[in-house]
């Protein structure tokens, strides 16, 4: 089909506990051809007068235009958009020839008030929607209801899912859960709250008004198709206990087919069953505040892979599954028994007037359980109950409940709650009675913060196949509702999708990321969270938000590329604020001399008082060679430290491109994780030599100015000031080039360690590949710190070798030693064969320790000055450096020919005259 004005999914990667950040939603062109014929007669609703409408008529397509909506929404989006308006009842009056009324995608749609599809068995009709359309509500009040005996047919796409949503979704402003109603669909399916003289059944769902009813004896009843379809920020209280869902399934038969169906950030359930036996395939319930999964009334339908994530902020939540048969009737038939394949739960640590919790099973319902694995935090309440009531603990005995295959996994300490004090079944005995279930730790079950699975994760390869219980399931062979592969990704909110690919939106915000209060009241500030999936652009002019780790593409899967326009600011305000980008993506990074890209802290952009420490900082991982990888030849993933479990580094390719690094600052940064296990300003793991980097600052940084992980990228003019740890470090393999580096301590003599620590491998210091980077134009600047680790020079240990050139190491009397290498039999050895080699330099530190010799080490002054070419040493720091420039007449090395280095005329990073770091850098006055 010719491709014409689609709505298309974006990689929006916002993490889910942003319930007050919106994702943003525009318009890009598409694909779909929408030149078709519809007979709709008049108007098409029978109210369609909601506030803004023009009063006009378009015969060719359902309801009225909205001015006003229209109006507001073009501006949100920065494009042309009509908005029409739908309200009352949809009847077979406003259907075409063949029943159908069709939501195009080249219109945004909005719910006024309720809106029926058919009356109840009464001029049914089929609502039609195209993939990629927006449909939105502006009121608790605005829900969508679809009538028995007339059908939905709302099937989006992976690239292009249906969006329902709220109206400040839409135009950019503050999202929250109960912006809008919902979603009901009413079908002729058993319910056990029907009459049971056989009287016909119509049952009056909860959260709608008078006459929406259902029930019946058709249990392969069809309500038509959901499929890729995202409803976001609904919920509404009409009364206590009487609430919209995100979905609502009353009565709804196995004839219809749910798959790829997300709620998100929902005030009341995400969904739930009444009755009926529908069932659910790829079921993505995240942020919700109530129970993200209810069924009760004798709902029997089959669901498989459903992932629930309750809010990941602590915000409001209940419990993952809560599942009944009847309150009144527990052993009424028939009996809620569906079945559940490859599910998650991950809980919360809300505590508030209902808990965060795993599943509940109460009031006589049975369950037959596959392949679920249940996780939380230390705050989260019970993670699996059993009611103890005579019926719930009957089906416990007797098989109606069957849990197999399964994992708990709770760092609450209560992985169960039994009522063994009045007789109730002991819940950790009764589960791990089946052979194939475990109790496992929270943290063994290695799963990344979007629940999907680590590689050596133990879910993996340990579940049933549910295809030989009944044929709706798939085969599959992990426990949980992702395995290797994240069907979420793309289409969900969250993971890449469930917003709509635009052109820059009046708010500013570009898709892919949410626009949130403005952090200095002025600038317009859009978030960036979770993982992005397709690429996204940061555009000048606005400030952007670090929520959390946020990954640019998944590990060599979903790869993106997160672009970022000169004079961006980028920030975080905490340590666990950090940007990842992945093995396979990119960053594409590139400022300028007057306009550079800043990653900072909160307390920055805000006028606070700075300090090293306030956010996270900047890893990028590729699949460069490591000496940690395998020496077997199976694949290499390497947990880079600093960072949540999965994000890998390590590979074959020395060449590997994870983007460009151009005028880059990263200031205010660094935070230790656990011990030993900090994040540096900028770390490299495993990045490969097709990757640019050069004119890069890392300011105050808590941990290393930049860390290199193996892997062979190269810098050119990088500057490092104000670190309180080591400035460079480099280990594992590391082979790159650098050229022009300023190492700078701070000049308040605050922390500080070494201006180079270099490593081969602790553990086998011969290892290969070996370190041995070559640098020159190095001028290292110490200070008199002296704490629990000293201010110092350079320190050459564990087997590494180095090629420096053109260095300048000088600092003050209270300085640390200037030049170490370790005692060790490989790196002594280095030093005696030119695997460490230091040429055209000069030593100039007031300390009296220029050098520092171990009893049986090389003599390094007497090795520096007469078994290396053009070295010297020096009396003071006056000697060499004026401020940051060189003031030495020292002869540098000719690198003439040489495909990376300048063939520099002067020792030190920078020379009066030709100063590089003018413009753009901090800290350097």
């Amino acid at each position: 089909m010719e491709l014409k004005q689609l709505f298309q999914a974006s990689a929006i990667a916002a993490a889910l506990a942003l319930a007050g950040c919106g994702g943003d939603i525009n318009i890009t062109e598409g694909s779909i051809d929408n030149s078709v014929t519809n007979n709709y007669g008049d108007s098409g609703t029978d109210g369609g007068t909601g506030g803004g409408t023009d009063g006009g008529t378009d015969d060719t397509l359902p309801g009225e235009t909205s001015s006003f909506l229209s109006s507001e929404v073009s501006a949100a989006l920065g494009q042309t958009v009509e908005v029409r308006t739908l309200s009352g009842t949809l009847t077979a009056d406003d259907a075409d020839e063949n029943g159908n009324i069709t939501l195009t995608n080249d219109t945004v749609w909005a719910i006024e008030g309720p809106l029926f599809v058919g009356e109840d068995k009464a001029n049914s009709v089929n609502l039609v929607i195209e993939e990629g359309t927006i449909i939105f509500g502006r009121s608790g009040g605005d829900y969508l209801v679809v009538s028995r005996d007339s059908s939905i047919e709302a099937v989006g796409t992976a690239d292009a899912p249906i969006i329902f949503t709220s109206y400040q979704d839409v135009t950019g402003d503050e999202v929250g859960a109960g912006q809008w109603g919902g979603i009901v669909l009413l079908g002729n399916a058993p319910s056990n709250k029907c009459p049971q003289d056989g009287s016909d059944c119509a049952l009056q769902i909860e959260g709608v008004e008078e006459g929406a009813v259902f029930g019946g004896t058709d249990e392969t009843d069809s309500s038509g198709t959901i499929n890729y379809v995202v409803v976001k920020y609904a919920g509404f209280e009409i009364a206590v206990d009487n609430e919209l869902n995100g979905v609502t399934f009353g009565g709804v038969g196995s004839g219809t087919e749910v798959d790829y169906l997300q709620v998100h950030s929902n005030a009341d359930d995400g969904v739930e069953f009444f009755g009926g036996n529908v069932n659910v395939k790829h079921l993505v319930l995240t942020g919700n505040e109530d129970d993200s999964v209810d069924w009760d009334n004798g709902f029997q339908g089959k669901l498989q892979y459903v992932f629930v994530q309750q809010n990941t902020a602590d915000g409001d939540a209940n419990r993952g599954i809560e599942a009944d048969n009847d309150g009144s009737v527990p052993d009424i038939e028939p009996q809620s028994n569906p079945m559940i394949s490859n599910l998650t739960i991950i809980g919360n640590n809300f505590d508030g007037e209902d808990d965060s919790e795993g599943v509940y099973l109460r009031e006589g319902t049975g369950a037959q359980i596959y392949n679920m694995v249940i996780t939380g935090p230390s705050g989260m309440g019970e993670c699996f109950e059993v009611e103890n009531s005579t019926e719930s603990q009957a089906n416990l005995a007797d098989g109606t409940i069957t849990v197999k295959s399964s994992v708990i996994a709770c760092a609450n300490g209560e992985n169960f709650k039994s009522d063994t004090a009045n007789g109730g079944t002991d819940l950790e005995t009764w589960f791990t009675a089946e052979t194939s279930n475990k109790v496992l730790d929270a943290s063994a079950i290695l799963l990344s913060s979007t629940g999907k699975p680590l590689a050596d994760s133990p879910l993996l390869g340990a579940g049933d196949d549910a295809s030989q219980v009944d044929g709706f399931f798939e085969a599959t062979d992990f426990i949980g509702a992702v395995g290797e592969t994240d069907w979420r990704q793309g289409w969900a909110f969250g993971f890449g999708g469930g917003t709509i690919q635009v052109v820059e939106s009046t708010s500013g915000c570009p898709a892919g990321t949410s626009n949130i209060a403005s952090v200095d009241g002025v600038t317009t500030t859009c978030s960036l969270s979770g993982t992005l999936t397709t690429d996204v652009n940061l555009t000048e002019g606005n400030i952007y938000a670090l929520s959390g780790a946020v990954f640019v593409g998944g590990d060599n899967e979903n790869s993106a590329t997160l672009s970022i326009d000169a004079g961006v600011t980028v920030y975080g305000a905490s340590g666990n604020d950090y940007l990842v980008v992945s093995r396979g993506s990119k960053i594409e990074a590139e400022g300028t001399a007057t306009d550079p890209i800043v990653f900072t802290s909160y307390d920055d952009v805000t006028g606070g008082t700075t300090a090293a420490g306030q956010w996270g900082g900047l890893v990028i991982l590729g699949n460069a060679p490591s000496n940690k990888c395998p020496d077997d030849g199976s694949a290499c993933a390497l947990q880079v430290e600093g960072v949540e479990e999965g994000a890998v580094f390590g590979g074959t390719n020395s060449e590997d491109n994870s983007g460009i690094l151009r005028y880059v600052r990263v200031q205010f940064g660094g935070f230790e994780i656990a011990l030993d296990n900090e994040l540096n300003g900028i770390t490299f793991g495993g990045v490969g030599s097709g990757t640019t980097v050069d004119h890069i600052q890392v300011h105050a940084n808590a941990d290393d100015g930049v860390e290199f992980f193996g892997g062979s990228v190269s810098v050119k003019y990088l500057v490092l000031t104000d670190i309180q740890d080591d400035s460079i470090d480099w280990d594992n393999g590391f082979q790159g080039n650098m050229q022009y580096v300023l190492v700078r301590q701070a000049q308040d003599n605050s922390d500080a360690n070494r201006g180079i620590e270099a490593d081969n491998d602790g553990s086998n210091p011969a290892i290969e590949p070996q370190s041995n980077p070559s640098l020159a134009n190095v001028t290292i600047i110490g200070n008199t710190f002296d704490g629990e680790d000293d201010s110092e020079g350079v320190y050459l240990r564990e087997g590494t070798g180095a090629q420096l050139y053109n260095f300048i190491v000088t600092g003050p009397a209270g300085m640390g030693e200037c030049f170490e290498v370790e005692d060790s039999t490989e790196s002594q050895t280095n030093l005696g064969d030119g695997t460490i080699m230091f040429s055209n330099s000069v030593i100039a530190c007031e300390n009296g320790e220029n050098f520092k010799n171990a009893d049986t080490a090389v003599d390094l002054e007497d090795w520096f000055l007469n078994s290396q070419s053009g070295n010297a040493v020096a009396a003071t720091q006056a000697d060499v450096v004026s401020g940051i420039y060189s003031t030495t007449t020292a002869t540098p090395f000719d690198f003439t020919g040489d495909s990376f280095f300048d063939n520099a005329d002067f020792i030190g990073a920078v020379k009066e005259g030709d100063d590089w770091t003018a413009g753009w850098t901090i800290g350097l006055e």
